[in-house]
């Protein structure tokens, strides 16, 4: 492969529309045989674009260093990852001056986006959100606010919560821009706006928006979006984090380390003093993480040729959660997959507030992700599933007719828990 073909990896030629890996994978049923695997759980992780794993396959005898290699692939690699950072910047429609940073995941991008807050910084979320945008705010000054009944109530109440602040100092919203448990569609460009109206910022977990709907900076007028690669069927290890930078380059590096550090000299007091830089690299010391990086590119590349899975009149995107009468929710997931070969999600999805709201549950009562531990009866969790580039109407179809099966006529199998878990009982 040659120095000019390597740099064509950068921009993957178009190709069919969006097939994903392990679209014929089989698995064995405890009823025995085998059936194709029904994959419903993409708001977890979404399985890989074939684009995304032949253009990675096609970089990967290339791979070399990062940004501070002389040789050839290093050369390549350093050219492919500042490419790949100029594609997912156009995927998001950053601005001028905005920075983009690659991090391992949503979570790595709030979390690094924390460290950065000014000193009395306010943060405002909505009980609604998944944990990696509730919990990385807990040692700022949090106001986390209910859930709202519709758009028009979400504005209203940030706008209130807002005006009651103190004035003038820093403030921080955040807000999803379409929730993992119910799939909505948030109001986005509204609770900007509001935000911007108090002096207070807004940055949007697009980790569930990003695979089925545009996503702008510009025309959301959002300070900062953060996404997972995993959930946009680039699942190797890369998320993004992109928009203001002042704040990014106020703040202490996010992890000390080389490559974040401009000049390291010793100091006369026997420690060392640094100087750090000022730009991406501020926040993304160690080697990065090269075929993550170009992975999310690919699959930004790859759905903006396809367009996205729903229209611009859709209020929702794939993502449907449910609880059956009679049924301990992890008990119906063990049957989906055991008995119909179906994947799917059950739990509280990482999203605890949410849920138990939406269950009308106390808010302090027991409840986990994943199996919780009682075993009889209506348990606090529900079953999640969710869909997107490559499922088959075939994999709907066998879902809705399974939990019709299933609720009219029970489970096939006796199910005992271990660990926490519903397993046949065979």
């Amino acid at each position: 492969m040659t120095a000019t073909a390597v740099h064509a990896v950068a921009e993957p030629t178009i190709c069919a529309p969006l097939p994903v890996l392990g679209a014929d994978v089989t698995v064995p049923l405890a009823t025995g045989g085998e059936r194709t695997y029904a994959a419903l759980d993409y708001a977890a992780s979404a399985p890989a674009l074939q684009r995304v794993w032949d253009d990675v396959a096609a970089y990967a005898p290339y791979y070399g260093s990062v940004h501070r290699g002389a040789g050839h692939l290093s050369q390549l690699s350093t050219d492919l990852f500042e490419k790949s950072r100029a594609t997912v910047a156009a995927f998001l429609g950053c601005r001028p001056g905005d920075e983009l940073l690659f991090t391992r995941s949503t979570t790595d991008s709030l979390n690094l986006l924390a460290g950065a807050l000014p000193e009395g910084c306010e943060v405002f979320v909505f009980e609604t959100e998944h944990h990696a945008a509730l919990l990385p705010w807990r040692s700022s000054r949090l106001t986390v606010l209910d859930a709202p009944r519709s758009h028009e109530e979400a504005v209203r109440t940030l706008e209130r919560a807002l005006a009651a602040r103190e004035p003038y100092g820093p403030a921080l919203v955040c807000v999803t821009g379409a929730s993992n448990v119910t799939g909505e569609i948030w109001p986005v460009r509204e609770l900007a706006a509001a935000a911007h109206a108090h002096g207070a910022r807004i940055v949007l977990d697009a980790a569930q928006l990003a695979p089925h709907r545009p996503v702008s900076l510009a025309e959301l007028d959002v300070d900062w979006v953060a996404f997972s690669g995993h959930k946009l069927y680039a699942p190797f290890g890369s998320g993004v984090l992109a928009g203001r930078a002042d704040w990014l380059r106020s703040a202490e590096p996010y992890l000390a380390g080389g490559g974040a550090s401009r000049t390291v000299t010793r100091a006369e007091d026997g420690g060392v003093e640094v100087v750090w830089h000022t730009g991406a690299a501020r926040h993304e010391a160690g080697s990065p993480n090269v075929i993550g990086a170009y992975a999310v590119a690919a699959a930004c590349t790859a759905l903006t040729e396809a367009g996205r899975l729903f229209g611009a009149g859709a209020d929702r995107v794939g993502v449907v959660s449910f609880t059956a009468e009679g049924w301990h929710s992890s008990h119906l997931a063990a049957a989906l997959s055991a008995e119909y070969g179906i994947g799917v999600r059950d739990g509280l999805f990482c999203a605890h507030p949410l849920v138990r709201t939406l269950l009308e549950a106390e808010r302090t009562e027991p409840g986990e992700c994943g199996a919780p531990q009682e075993t009889d009866g209506q348990a606090l969790s529900a079953v999640r599933v969710s869909f997107g580039a490559g499922t088959p109407e075939e994999h709907v179809e066998r879902f809705l007719g399974a939990v019709r099966e299933l609720l009219t006529d029970g489970a096939r199998l006796d199910y005992r828990t271990v660990d926490g878990r519903w397993v046949p009982a065979v």
